[in-house]
């Protein structure tokens, strides 16, 4: 029996090329490389990039003119972008997180208000006013509450989901982010 070679694994390697060290970061921004915001154009090369990688093992490598490279520099702009991506893995996973927590806070309040108004029913809201008016508000908010918060859990993390997974398979990949020369 022959056996079938294995298909070549899949690098996880994303090589981009630059000039200088700020084309790496914003053209508008002239703090300095431990403070400055991060090129639009950069950011958006490398999710392209890493959008078919997968998580863990990605290595970002920077290729920059022999002579324009200075280790205490790239030191400096190494630590610069792991501290975007974890700032903004973080901020991105608070994100989902609120916005899941709100989802499952309006179905319970909608289930809760589901269940006040069926009590509401048995009672017969037609001996009081205010048990009828309770109930036209109870159903309609409890119907809202529901479908909406399922909106939230269901479409609305979601639109979190892909700079989420961008920022997490940047931020466990901050030791392997390095420089070479061309």
């Amino acid at each position: 029996m022959k056996e079938q070679p294995s298909l070549p694994r899949e690098t996880l390697e994303i090589s981009l090329r630059i000039e200088q060290y700020n084309d790496i970061f914003s053209s508008f921004d002239i703090r300095p490389y431990s403070e400055r915001s991060l090129s639009i154009d950069f950011l958006d090369e490398i999710k392209r990039a890493a959008s078919d990688k997968d998580e863990g093992g990605i290595e970002l490598m920077l290729h920059a003119p022999e002579k324009a490279r200075d280790e205490s520099i790239e030191t400096t702009i190494k630590e610069r972008l792991v501290a975007h991506f974890k700032r903004h893995y973080h901020l991105l996973l608070g994100k989902k997180r609120r916005v899941m927590k709100l989802g499952v806070s309006m179905v319970i309040m909608g289930v809760v208000s589901m269940v006040v108004a069926t009590l509401i029913v048995f009672k017969d809201p037609s001996e009081s006013i205010f048990l009828s008016f309770l109930l036209v508000f109870l159903e309609p908010a409890a119907w809202f509450l529901l479908w909406e918060g399922m909106d939230q859990i269901i479409f609305n993390s979601k639109n979190v989901s892909p700079d989420l997974d961008f920022y997490r398979k940047m931020y466990a990949s901050h030791k392997r982010i390095s420089f070479k020369s061309y």
